[in-house]
């Protein structure tokens, strides 16, 4: 049964892992997909055109349908071709998979402006272009009474959600992201459009720049092992399958495990009615430094913060 069929599909950052994993299996469920991909380095640095044309052609390959695109998602214009493009090709589009991503690591007092401005830029503006201008064009279908179900899946990470060294700039992207996608969900139901978030964990490029040697080999046919990108799609798939009821909901995805986040919560309080003084903080709050509560990390021990895209 192919869950997906006559969905049109926009993917981001395709070319190469997790992404790549998506458009392949997208494509497998019946998608017709738009594997948009700049090709640049784990540091956004280059473009090549040939990472999203080689999908393209192995999706084709196995019978599906496909076209690449290399614009940049960070730029206003080229999210606008790109969603158009996804129209124009297929006549509709119905799913956005926004995955794309940087890194550009580096201690707080050691980070220039440059580096955290390319993170922000990518990640947290990427993910705004491009779903931005989908939801314009979601607006408009359903103004004129051709309301579909449509899904957008935005990408966090546990670098973000549980914090990682060496990271504010892409933690603080992602958490953006997070917070992003359960907002833009509540707005965009009116228009048939379920936004939910997923933090995946699984070994790819960027994982490499954080934890050296991590970047898995490709597996043997038919060979499963809890770090292989191609676990995160099923569930990003499911998410965008037109009778999936779930919506403004964040995720841990790896291996065969799916976790459901909990978005901020308040675990403690102090109260007064009136002014507090300083005097009487110091004596009551105080205490909110030796508050416990487990953040329920499953993958706490280990070093890296599990970056996706």
């Amino acid at each position: 049964m192919k869950t997906l069929e006559g969905r049109v599909a926009i993917i981001t950052g395709a070319g190469r892992g997790i992404g790549r994993e998506h458009a392949l299996l997208f494509a497998r469920e019946g998608a017709k997909v738009v594997v948009n991909d700049l090709g640049g380095d784990a540091r956004g640095e280059g473009a090549d055109k040939t990472p999203a044309q080689q999908v393209v052609e192995e999706i084709k390959a196995a019978g599906g349908e496909a076209v690449a695109n290399y614009d940049d998602v960070a730029d206003w214009e080229g999210a606008q071709r790109l969603v158009n493009q996804a129209v124009e090709t297929f006549g509709d589009l119905h799913i956005l998979v926004n995955n794309a991503g940087i890194l550009r690591d580096r201690m707080l007092v050691n980070m220039s402006p440059e580096e955290w401005d390319a993170v922000i830029r990518v990640h947290l503006r990427g993910h705004f272009c491009t779903t931005r201008w989908a939801a314009s064009y979601w607006r408009d279908q359903s103004k004129e009474g051709r309301e579909v179900p449509r899904a957008v899946v935005n990408t966090s990470s546990t670098s973000g959600l549980f914090g990682n060294r060496g990271q504010t700039n892409y933690g603080a992207a992602k958490t953006g992201i997070a917070t992003f996608s359960i907002i833009a969900d509540a707005e965009l139901a009116r228009y048939g459009v379920r936004v939910n978030c997923i933090a995946p964990a699984a070994a790819t490029r960027l994982i490499g720049t954080v934890s050296p040697g991590a970047e898995m080999p490709e597996p043997a046919p038919g060979e499963w092992t809890p770090m292989h990108p191609g676990n995160i799609s099923p569930f990003v798939a499911y998410l965008c399958t037109e009778s999936c009821p779930i919506h403004g909901r964040v995720f841990f995805v790896h291996g065969g495990s799916i976790y459901l986040f909990k978005p901020f919560s308040i675990v403690d309080e102090i109260k007064k009615e009136g002014f507090w003084s300083v005097e009487e903080l110091q004596k009551e709050a105080a205490r909110f430094a030796d508050v416990e509560f487990d953040l329920g990390h499953p993958l706490a021990g280990m070093l890296w913060g599990g970056p996706g895209g």
